[in-house]
């Protein structure tokens, strides 16, 4: 097997002191799968006062994908959908042409202590259906299929692996696993997809006996899966899928084939023209004067 890409992360302060840990887009690696971007937050120690709350905000040409490990966030939309995200479940945003949505504090924990940690995605829309209208589905984690494999938890929780499909309907072919490594356990990774990338959650494991530390993503050489290793409990999760057929512009909350599209979506955006979530009064406007779009993320393929 050849050696596998590391990419370390870099965090990123999200306001308030919140701080995220930052692995995609990296310089080496502008995607996996469909996936553009991945945020990995917490353990965050929420205490009665605290304002990590994120504010509205806009998005295009992509779906966000939400998943806590411990604690919970109060996702609104302009859709009007309003779901209590917990620990185990997955919710999935399809902006489309656009969407704005709020990640707040419940209400019932205003006054509470608790953690929280989990992972967002983004999952960049195929070109054909960049302008779909926008969706959220709230898929509850009583419903993800979970298994033993080879001795080891697995949650598949979207996609298909090891004999099971996740009801999490997706626009292209898609992996994303929850991994529970018991200590000292040797786990064999299928080639699940073209493209695939195992995150090292909460500890350091092995990757074709090579160490991967904890906080680091390892990309796996096109086609190829892996022999997984911990001396050690560590939870890690497994992302992938096919390659994006294409590459993306991704500026602030937008991603998109089209550089022209950004701009659009900027100008609405700075209009207030895409839409409102009930009850926020909030606006943040477009960072930098004038809104410029970076140059697409060269994901090394060919435009279809």
């Amino acid at each position: 097997m050849s050696a596998a890409l590391l990419i370390q992360p870099h965090d990123k302060d999200l306001g308030g002191g919140f701080k995220v840990r930052r692995l995609l887009p990296a310089a080496k690696q502008r995607s996996v799968g469909p996936f553009v971007f991945f945020d990995h937050f917490g353990p965050a120690t929420e205490v009665p006062g605290s304002e990590h709350d994120v504010r509205p905000h806009p998005h295009i040409g992509l779906a966000t994908v939400t998943y806590l490990f411990e604690g919970a966030m109060m996702h609104r939309d302009s859709l009007g959908s309003v779901q209590e995200i917990r620990p185990g479940a997955i919710n999935w945003m399809t902006a489309g042409r656009g969407i704005v949505h709020s990640e707040r504090k419940p209400d019932t924990l205003r006054d509470a202590t608790y953690v929280n940690h989990g992972l967002q995605l983004w999952a960049a829309l195929p070109q054909a259906h960049e302008e779909v209208e926008p969706a959220f589905v709230h898929t509850a984690a009583a419903d993800i299929p979970a298994l033993e494999v080879q001795g080891v938890p697995v949650r598949v929780l979207v996609g298909e692996a090891f004999g099971v499909r996740s009801p999490v309907a997706t626009l292209s072919p898609t992996v994303y696993l929850d991994v529970a490594l018991p200590a000292g356990a040797r786990f064999e990774l299928p080639a699940l997809a073209p493209e695939l990338a195992v995150y090292a959650v909460d500890g350091d494991i092995a990757l074709g006996g090579e160490p991967v530390p904890q906080h680091t993503m390892a990309m796996l050489p096109a086609g190829q899966g892996g022999v997984l290793s911990a001396q050690g409990a560590v939870r890690l999760v497994v992302i992938g899928g096919e390659p994006l057929d294409g590459p993306r512009y991704i500026t602030w909350n937008f991603v998109s084939s089209r550089r022209e599209r950004i701009l659009e979506a900027g100008a609405a955006w700075a209009a207030q023209r895409m839409g409102q979530v009930p009850g926020e009064t909030e606006f943040i406007p477009l960072p930098g004067h004038p809104f410029q779009v970076q140059q697409p993320a060269d994901t090394g393929t060919t435009p279809t």
